[in-house]
């Protein structure tokens, strides 16, 4: 039995050289991909809000919007953004220096330079999106919003609940807005508004607008009706919304991936994938001579 040194096990077992090098992430392609698709995306929501393309309709009530044009918005919105993140990814992997190892797997790390790119962008989407509404709900001279604690879906109903002929002038009806918009909400419950409820809501509109007990029953009935509906569109306008805008970000998120593979194929003179083969006339020689390993 013979011992080995202790010299000999230690060049055997820890190596000085022939390690590979970490690499990571280059933000410049990064950072241009996500540029390039939050402008995309901004531009192509744009075109599809000019042309009515919206969870809401260009009517001050949103009333002539049907499930049929919220749908139609879930796909525009799904489309726009496999056609911006896809382009945002192709940038992300066209620009990046592209590298040189036999173990390497170059498309991957291209399509995590598309995803980050996506990540990016949506960060950026978001941001903006919170100052646009910021400014949007910010009141102004010319807009003032009825009430903080009045809900804007519910705006219709509480101005034909109160509506008058006859009021004195400088009469303000903040607090009887809310509390009614407050009854009016629960019109969309399991069990709907109560008895003293409704009681008190055609007690306070024949107060206010003059009106005869039977006529302020029956316009009270009439709002409840009208609220119920109203909450119940705006409710499954949001579901589309969210289950389109989830979609949209995922889809994206494939597209950032694909387009960062396609854009690194050509930047290394490859032809794409077949379903892009019309961009193989961009197709050139390999690159030789490729940059080293950061």
């Amino acid at each position: 039995m013979t011992i080995e040194p202790l010299a000999t096990i230690e060049t055997e077992t820890m190596p000085a050289t022939g390690l590979p090098k970490p690499w990571g992430l280059q933000w410049t392609p990064i950072v241009v991909g996500a540029f390039v698709a939050t402008a995309l995306s901004l531009i192509l929501v744009s075109f599809g809000t000019a042309l009515g393309l919206g969870m809401a309709s260009a009517a001050p009530t949103w009333r002539d919007a049907s499930v049929a044009l919220w749908l139609l918005s879930g796909v525009y919105l799904i489309f726009q953004s496999l056609i911006s993140f896809g382009c945002g990814g192709y940038f992300a992997g066209r620009v990046r220096p592209p590298y040189s190892s036999a173990t390497d797997d170059i498309k991957t790390r291209d399509g995590l330079h598309g995803v980050a790119a996506w990540a990016l962008a949506v960060l950026i989407g978001a941001v903006l999106t919170a100052l646009i509404a910021g400014v949007a709900t910010r009141p102004s001279s010319t807009t003032q919003p009825p009430s903080a604690t009045e809900p804007s879906v519910l705006s219709y109903e509480l101005d034909h609940l109160f509506r008058a002929p006859r009021r004195p002038q400088n009469v303000d009806l903040t607090g009887e807005r809310a509390e009614a918009a407050r009854l009016l909400a629960t019109a969309s419950s399991h069990t709907g508004v109560l008895p003293e409820d409704r009681a008190y809501l055609v007690q306070q509109v024949s107060a206010l607008t003059a009106l005869s007990p039977a006529d302020a029953e029956k316009r009270v009935d009439t709002a409840l009706a009208n609220a119920k509906t109203a909450i119940s569109r705006a409710r499954a306008a949001s579901i589309i919304l969210a289950f389109s805008t989830a979609a949209a970000l995922l889809f994206g998120a494939v597209a950032a991936w694909a387009g960062a593979e396609a854009g690194g194929r050509h930047r290394d003179g490859e032809p794409i994938s077949r379903w892009m083969a019309h961009s193989n006339r961009w197709h050139k020689s390999r690159v030789t001579d490729p940059r080293p390993l950061p």
